[in-house]
């Protein structure tokens, strides 16, 4: 069985990290797991009332933690999970972000609408697996 290595990317990554003792992503094999990734700054400030800007940052945020395990970003996602605290302003916006960022590859999506995340501000947060080509 291959170890398993554990990653933080540097900046609000890592602060997370620190701050509730969890790791942004897990490297088994050819397979990387992310943690959930929510639409923080560089420095983990969210903004509560931007509820596309926290789809952007966390968008930003999928792509910096798969760079950080060696990944291109989206592109290498094959399963999505996104955690959505006001659906009805989120999802069209979602949809519209997966189909610029990677408009040629349709990974498989599971979707919920959810009453709170972590940290009151959240309004996003999404999950990914992808797979490292050899």
């Amino acid at each position: 069985m291959s170890s398993l290595t554990y990653i933080n990317e540097e900046g609000a990554g890592q602060k997370h990290s620190d701050l509730c003792h969890y790791s942004q992503a897990v490297v088994l094999g050819n397979i990387v797991k992310c943690a959930g990734q929510g639409g923080w700054t560089e420095t983990g400030d969210l903004d509560a009332n931007n509820i596309n800007g926290q789809v952007d940052l966390a968008f930003a945020n999928v792509d910096k933690v798969l760079q950080a395990t060696g990944l291109g970003g989206w592109e290498d996602v094959y399963s999505i999970r996104s955690y959505h605290v006001d659906i009805d302003s989120s999802f069209d916006y979602f949809v519209r972000k997966l189909k610029d960022r990677i408009p040629n590859h349709r990974p498989i999506w599971t979707c919920l609408a959810v009453p709170r995340l972590a940290f009151p501000a959240m309004k996003i947060e999404i999950e990914v697996e992808a797979i490292k080509h050899e």
